[in-house]
């Protein structure tokens, strides 16, 4: 048995009985829309990492201004973890991720907004689903790229859902909605540097089967993940997403790309 599947067979059982626990102490919390609700979350993915032997490093901090929409790569499934760790928050996810078994019920416990991109008729009443959750003060991640990358790089990002910050404006009757750019990095593996080839371990990409992909990320475990904050983009009314989304692209593919040299 590999030293991962070790680690797994010890830890994914108490993470088990952990996650069950937090979910009954989460659905009150969340449904009287109570603080301890972004607590208990950040707490269940902090235990998620630990079972998975991921760990978690932060660069820079989140932007204090709301509304807040933060712009970031996606590389793996892990990458919601990693992010749910950090802060408070809520995804923007495909509309499949929500029939899902097992990941579908907890993206809809974290109260995720799923989108059909396939429904090009559809992307204004979903940019507006998205910004009226801003508007309440929900902090949600959008993943641009629209995909899920290989880890290495940044793929273009998509401008559409970006209107979500002027739903936003409108509902919120703000002057102005942050983006701030983030991105995730897998740096290490053992404590040693992760080449190109070394980061599809961690990637998730195309077609892959998820229960396969899982099994040999456990088999190999004991990874470093960076999360890191760019400087906030502020958008006005005045503001031109598809300048904004190019603007938040280039700024992650910066903080990847510093990150991944070390």
């Amino acid at each position: 048995m590999k030293p991962g599947h070790v680690r797994a067979a010890m830890t994914l059982p108490l993470f088990s009985v952990a996650a069950f626990i937090l979910v009954l102490l989460y659905l009150p919390a969340r449904r009287f829309r109570w603080r301890l609700a972004g607590w208990l979350q950040m707490v269940f993915h902090r235990l998620a990492l630990w079972a998975l032997g991921i760990r978690l490093h932060v660069r820079g901090r989140p932007a204090a201004d709301r509304p807040l929409l933060l712009a970031a790569n996606h590389a793996s499934w892990i990458d919601i973890s990693a992010y749910s760790a950090v802060m408070p928050l809520s995804f923007v996810a495909k509309r499949e991720v929500g029939t899902w078994p097992l990941i579908g019920f907890f993206a809809r416990l974290q109260h995720s907004v799923f989108v059909d991109r396939a429904r090009r008729g559809a992307t204004a009443d979903q940019a507006d689903s998205i910004g009226r959750r801003l508007a309440d003060g929900d902090t949600i991640v959008l993943f641009p790229e629209g995909t899920t990358s290989d880890g290495n790089q940044v793929l273009p990002f998509r401008s559409s859902l970006f209107g979500a910050a002027r739903t936003a404006l409108d509902e919120a009757g703000v002057e102005a909605v942050f983006v701030q750019p983030v991105a995730i990095a897998y740096t290490h593996m053992l404590g040693l540097p992760l080449g190109r080839s070394g980061r599809s371990i961690v990637s998730w990409v195309g077609d892959q089967d998820l229960v396969p992909h899982a099994k040999d990320l456990l088999a190999a475990s004991d990874f470093d993940v960076s999360i890191v904050f760019g400087e906030p983009i502020r958008f006005d009314r005045g503001t031109d997403r598809k300048k904004v989304s190019l603007e938040a692209e280039k700024a992650v593919r910066r903080l990847l790309a510093a990150e991944l040299r070390g």
